[in-house]
């Protein structure tokens, strides 16, 4: 079995050569940065953002692996082959660690830690009363899938009251479930701390957006943890300056990294993370991966296979 990797950059190759060795030794694993001449035989491959047309060069291809959660970075080749399955990298960590930032961003929404940091690097000792309480706060999540509804439940479980909105209507525990475009601004209307974990495609671009803004109360709060490609920054800048949203934590950017000069990085009502909600090791995905592998060589169906009809 032959497996190209590009993930990490040309310096990550040893590593991932190393855990697979160890997780899987029947797959040899191939330098995306440092290809063979002869590209024949190559089935699989696990990569993060691939050059247009790289794909389309392997002639025995059967099966890409994203190495992440996200296809969009695949999908933004023009010539990939449209036949190729597509694996997403969802792992039970994926959503607990996606939950366990959604919780902390909420948890720091409630308790102004913004103003906690920025009190902190001017040494200067105000007390204050936080603003909201967690058993008195609507956390509105959307998307419903893997990690909405872990999310959800987490925040459930903290004592936050969970609503969600999503493409179809889920059914959670504990949470006021919304579906399709008749009830988003009903959702909306009942949401004080907003959290984005929809998947990236093209009926999600720019959902993050003035319209989107206004039906939230006023003074309500962002939580971005899906895709940069979601949010309209100037839109957002404008309702935070406004007071229509009090403060946003965001993990995701278009483009990434962040450009220094971004207005982002110093604005009052922002928390920049850099893109780290849920980052699994290169370990964990090492293993996923030959999962994969193994189950698609025995021709059995591959969990959280891209689906081409619906966009994610």
């Amino acid at each position: 079995m032959r497996l190209i990797v590009k993930s990490g950059g040309p310096q990550a190759y040893e590593e991932w050569r190393s855990l697979f060795a160890e997780v899987s030794p029947g797959i040899d694993v191939l330098d995306w940065f440092d290809p063979p001449a002869d590209l024949r035989g190559i089935e699989y491959a696990l990569v993060w953002a691939p050059e247009a047309g790289r794909l389309a060069e392997l002639p025995d291809l059967k099966l890409i692996v994203s190495s992440g959660a996200g296809v969009d970075h695949i999908l933004a080749d023009p010539q990939l082959p449209g036949h190729l399955p597509i694996a997403r990298m969802m792992l039970d960590v994926t959503a607990v660690e996606m939950s366990e930032y959604v919780l902390m961003s909420a948890l720091m929404l409630v308790r102004d830690m913004k103003r906690m940091i920025v009190n902190q690097a001017n040494r200067h000792w105000e007390d204050f009363f936080p603003p909201l309480r967690s058993t008195a706060t609507r956390v509105g999540i959307m998307g419903l899938g893997s990690l909405g509804a872990a999310a959800a439940d987490l925040l459930r479980r903290t004592g936050f009251m969970v609503s969600g909105w999503s493409r179809r209507r889920a059914d959670l525990p504990g949470v006021r479930c919304h579906a399709g475009e008749a009830e988003f601004d009903a959702f909306l209307a009942e949401t004080d701390i907003l959290v984005c974990l929809l998947p990236a495609t093209e009926a999600t671009r720019g959902i993050l957006n003035a319209r989107t803004f206004a039906r939230l109360p006023r003074g309500a709060c962002l939580v971005n943890a899906a895709r940069g490609s979601h949010m309209v920054q100037a839109d957002l800048l404008a309702a935070l300056d406004s007071g229509q949203l009090r403060q946003a934590v965001l993990d995701v950017f278009e483009p990434e990294p962040l450009d220094a000069d971004s207005p982002l990085w110093t604005h009052p009502g922002v928390i920049v993370t850099p893109h780290i909600a849920s980052t699994p090791s290169r370990r964990d995905r090492a293993v996923r991966a030959a999962e994969l592998i193994d189950l698609h060589r025995r021709g059995e169906p591959l969990p959280n296979l891209y689906d081409r009809a619906t966009g994610y």
